[in-house]
């Protein structure tokens, strides 16, 4: 079954304003979004491990799916449903070595270069940043903006979530250039009220993908 990557959210404990991660997750969830990518870069594995395992049960009873940045080992002992990776991380063939057919593996691209080199590494889709320039990723490649959006899905066969301060000012625009989803960070973790933020994203996604129809 193919999953919904309408919205998309990136999680980062940093910008939850104090909240507990858990809590922002099953709020964003209860709003509409529709996989969630756990993302940690300063987390012992034994605590990632735990954290990860609190979001699975979270999210089991909604059928989201959860997927671990990078570490494999996380998401193996977690149960995760799949994992992303970058271009510096470990490469996508041995990914699925490791975590089998049935999981999603995602792939960061941020070169055309990347894209299309991507057909054939047997990822399930492609998270394609930073669309503008982002705070919550400073060493980032040059922004795609919207017209490398469109070339991107014109050479690309693989579903593509957008990521890189994507949010309810833009996330109309975005999906409006063939997108299938906008990934978020800030636009949910900082939200007021991430449910109601998650809302208004599903709102606004499923307008342009019921245009497409």
């Amino acid at each position: 079954m193919q999953p919904d990557y309408g919205v998309y959210l990136v999680t980062d404990r940093a910008l939850c304003l104090g909240r507990d991660l858990v809590d922002v997750v099953s709020a964003a969830v209860q709003g509409g979004a529709s996989l969630v990518q756990l993302r940690e870069k300063n987390c012992d594995t034994r605590d990632f491990v735990a954290l990860a395992r609190r979001v699975r049960e979270v999210l089991e009873p909604a059928g989201v799916p959860l997927l671990v940045n990078d570490r494999i080992d996380v998401a193996l002992a977690c149960g995760a449903q799949g994992v992303h990776v970058g271009q510096s991380d470990m490469h996508p063939a041995d990914v699925r070595a490791l975590v089998g057919p049935d999981a999603l593996v995602g792939l960061s691209v941020e070169t055309m270069e990347h894209i299309r080199e991507a057909e054939s590494l047997g990822v399930d889709y492609l998270g394609v940043g930073p669309v503008y320039a982002t705070a919550t990723k400073p060493d980032h490649s040059k922004p795609w903006g919207m017209e490398g959006l469109r070339k991107a899905r014109a050479v690309s066969s693989l579903p593509m979530v957008a990521i890189g301060s994507v949010n309810l000012d833009n996330a109309t625009q975005v999906m409006e250039q063939g997108i299938d989803g906008v990934a978020v960070v800030s636009a949910l973790c900082s939200a007021h009220s991430p449910r109601d933020a998650a809302r208004q994203l599903r709102s606004m996604v499923d307008a342009v993908l019921s245009r497409r129809r």
